[in-house]
């Protein structure tokens, strides 16, 4: 999740490279020598940042997943004190918009190549989803308190897959403007939360 405004490090270039070229073209079609070439260095060059294309995928997947968490959990934090829940969940749906628009490639790399990740990765992956879905669950619970818990884990998750849609939504360019679109996909998650609290 981009979020940082000081210049990326050459680690972060990196990655963000990465994750462009391996949700173009798939993890195997790419190589480390377009990778460094995407940055500016040689493909031996990047083995000094990263042992390999693996490691950059587990990074990649590991990484957004514990940020999405972490972001989810700071929202929480900053609103302590607000009345009411509905405020934490727009917060919520606001932050997750934010990595549905800005980090587009790694919803595609997340979709295609989880099952390329070690077992470890992929655990801690699925851990750190658990975790970020039930933070979702109980603020759901708290705007509509007759939601039972599955059907709450449910629509969160129906909503993650409405949000996430956003690498089919046509290039970047075709989308009616990020502002627009953040306003469309924000209407269209509380409409979802609402109609399965209905």
């Amino acid at each position: 999740m981009t979020t940082r405004t000081d210049a990326p490090t050459r680690r972060e270039q990196i990655l963000k490279e990465a994750a462009r070229l391996f949700a173009e073209r798939g993890f195997h079609g790419v190589g480390v020598d377009e990778i460094g070439a995407a940055v500016g260095i040689s493909g031996p060059g990047l083995y000094r940042h990263f042992p390999g294309k693996d490691a950059m995928l587990a990074e990649l997947l590991v990484g957004i997943s514990g940020q999405l968490l972490t972001g989810a959990k700071r929202r929480l934090a900053e609103a302590e004190g607000v009345t009411g829940a509905e405020p934490l969940l727009d917060s919520l749906i606001e932050g997750h918009i934010d990595f549905a628009l800005d980090d587009r490639p790694l919803i595609t790399l997340h979709d295609r190549e989880l099952d390329r990740l070690r077992d470890t990765d992929r655990k801690l992956v699925r851990q750190l989803q658990r975790q970020y879905v039930e933070l979702w669950v109980e603020v759901v619970r708290e705007v509509y308190p007759e939601l039972a818990e599955p059907s709450a884990r449910s629509a969160v998750h129906s909503v993650f897959g409405l949000l996430n849609s956003t690498p089919h939504l046509g290039r970047p360019g075709a989308l009616p403007g990020r502002g627009a679109t953040a306003e469309l996909l924000h209407r269209m998650a509380r409409g979802a939360f609402a109609a399965a609290g209905a």
